[in-house]
């Protein structure tokens, strides 16, 4: 029988092989989705956001939370929050306890933030270019270890090719999808 760390080393294993054998070749929601899944259980966080960058902005592109309704409807701006300033700088944030007390916290009418004691937020990279960002969450206090730190880290940086890849095909098929709709919509010759 395994060991919880064995099991837990094992899922993580799983989750990079996935990525490694062609994450993206799902929807952009759904390569989301997993990595919302697996940093949960990871975690074992209370909360788990992905921001994606769009423009000067980051949306709320998945969740784990009692928000959900917020996905693709929230947004935070380079520099605002703890997230803002974490895609600003590239650099993660590892914050144990009153997260809320940090100078850089800002709350969010939507999101009730400062319920949260414990804060990990990550960049997720591709190459050198910044692709969202990633928060974990805590109700009580936690010190994220460097492990932690490590892993979803890793984890911004392997995931941010495939998030890239994801979202170019998104937007071919947007295109793709609007030329047909001109091309129907005008008067045959």
């Amino acid at each position: 029988m395994k060991t919880l760390s064995e099991q837990d080393s094992s899922a993580e294993i799983d989750f990079l092989h996935e990525i490694g054998t062609g994450m993206a070749a799902a929807p952009l929601s759904k390569v989301l989705d997993r990595i919302v899944r697996f940093v949960v259980a990871a975690m074992k966080c209370d909360s788990c956001f992905v921001y994606i960058l769009n423009d000067r902005d980051l949306v709320l592109r998945a969740s784990k939370n009692l928000h959900a309704g917020l996905v693709d409807r929230l947004t935070i701006r380079f520099g605002q929050g703890i997230t803002g300033w974490v895609a600003e700088h590239k650099k993660p944030v590892a914050i144990t306890r009153k997260a809320y007390q940090d100078p850089r916290f800002q709350s969010f009418n939507e999101l009730p933030e400062d319920q949260f004691e414990a804060f990990l937020s990550v960049p997720v990279m591709c190459r050198s270019k910044l692709v969202g960002v990633i928060n974990v969450q805590h109700r009580q206090p936690h010190a994220h270890s460097k492990r932690d730190v490590q892993l979803i880290s890793t984890i911004g940086f392997l995931v941010g090719a495939e998030i890239e890849l994801a979202r170019m095909e998104e937007e071919i098929w947007k295109l793709s999808r609007e030329v047909r709709t001109l091309k129907s919509a005008q008067p045959p010759k």
